[in-house]
């Protein structure tokens, strides 16, 4: 990994809040987290999201300004607080999430300006907690019209979804990432045959809702990138490193593909892209909270002292 600016910019649209950890709040939210990472990968990617005229929303306002993430797209509400969540940290380091409703990102209006901003950038990243009301549902649904390369994070938090809109959602997605218990649980919703092994599941998933590309990510055992467009599934293993907390990995896996699959200056290889995106994954899986501070030093050092395959 080099320092760099790439010639791209994109839009995450969704959940911005506060973790509440054990040790202290986090900024986080999927979306977020994502937009987090692609700036501190070299894309200009705004964050659409909305807070409270709070003192939540101020801090998040102030915080997200100091790490980067340009906020000209982030709405202010007078009504709703600002987003928080309560996080809750497994024995086996996975986490458990009990995320307050309704919140200021509930409410997600969509004008002129939000249009324009979809419509010219590279990609739009959204989320399926998009979907628990409706006015952001539908900011949504109007933005998704506009979309050049629409990217879902299936993101599934219960009670927060519905099978009637995570399926409309998977229609207008160009390129999908969801984990393995979300793939199962969408196989099931599509009554698909027992039996059926990882890759015949995804290719069911991606036939149904005609999606060219598909990123399931299974924790330690890596991830598999299936693509249509160039006719292979691609499987990469995840670095092996001791775990702190889970938070934000995804996240950064995603940025860290999208920074590579959406390069103009050259083509890279699936399995360029994937190391990155398992090797960005795993410093924040060994970090504290989802968006630690890093530079491309600090990634290309990890990178060496945790190879992906060991000779």
């Amino acid at each position: 990994m080099k320092d760099e600016k790439l010639n791209l910019n994109g839009v995450c649209f969704g959940e911005v809040l506060w973790d509440n950890l054990p040790e202290g709040r986090k900024l986080g939210g999927a979306p977020f987290n994502v937009a987090y990472h692609l700036n501190k990968l070299g894309i200009h990617a705004k964050m659409l999201s909305r807070v409270g005229t709070d003192a939540n929303g101020d801090d998040i306002v102030e915080l997200s300004t100091q790490l980067g993430v340009p906020l000209d797209l982030v709405q202010r509400d007078t009504e709703l607080p600002t987003s928080t969540v309560e996080v809750h940290i497994q024995p086996n380091k996975d986490v458990r999430y009990e995320i307050v409703f309704p919140v200021a990102w509930d409410n997600i209006t969509c004008g002129e300006k939000e249009i324009e901003a979809v419509r010219n950038a590279d990609f739009f990243v959204f989320g399926s907690l998009s979907t628990r009301n409706d006015p952001t549902y539908q900011s949504l649904k109007t933005l998704l019209m506009e979309a050049q390369y629409k990217v879902l994070d299936v993101n599934l938090r219960p009670p927060f979804y519905t099978q009637e809109r995570i399926f409309e959602l998977l229609r207008y997605a160009d390129l999908v990432k969801m984990n393995e218990e979300e793939q199962d649980l969408i196989a099931e919703w599509l009554t698909l045959p027992h039996g059926l092994n990882d890759r015949e599941k995804a290719e069911h998933i991606m036939d149904a809702f005609q999606i060219p590309e598909l990123i399931v990510t299974f924790g330690a055992a890596g991830a598999i990138y299936h693509s249509t467009i160039k006719g292979f599934s691609f499987h990469f293993p995840a670095m092996k490193i001791d775990v702190v907390d889970t938070i934000g990995s995804g996240d950064s896996f995603l940025a860290a593909f999208l920074s590579q699959r959406c390069r103009r200056d050259k083509e890279m290889l699936p399995e360029e892209i994937l190391e990155f995106a398992a090797t960005l994954s795993g410093f924040v899986t060994q970090s504290a909270g989802a968006c630690p501070s890093y530079d491309a030093a600090t990634i290309n050092r990890f990178q060496w002292m945790n190879p992906i395959f060991s000779v």
